[in-house]
């Protein structure tokens, strides 16, 4: 299945080069693919994953290895940001 994968700040470093300045790919995925499955072949650091949504939607970290992408879905991911 076909989804959008997203990453934003730092973490934009761990798409291939020539995605990077637009921060995302179109991605093909197995059916159901978990959060966990995707970002796995990316080699993101578990700690700099911190705000993952689902076409907008709040993902908490304990429904990350189990809740299932559709076709079409958009996953977008930040790092912890500080500012002020």
């Amino acid at each position: 299945m076909q989804i959008t994968f997203k990453l934003y700040a730092s973490l934009t470093e761990f798409l291939p080069a020539d995605r990077r300045t637009s921060n995302q790919m179109s991605l093909e995925v197995p059916a159901a693919a978990t959060i966990a499955q995707i970002i796995e072949p990316f080699s993101l650091p578990m700690k700099m994953v911190h705000l993952v949504l689902i076409n907008g939607s709040y993902v908490p970290p304990e429904q990350r290895a189990t809740r299932a992408l559709c076709e079409g879905d958009v996953l977008a991911i930040w790092p912890p940001i500080a500012g002020g």
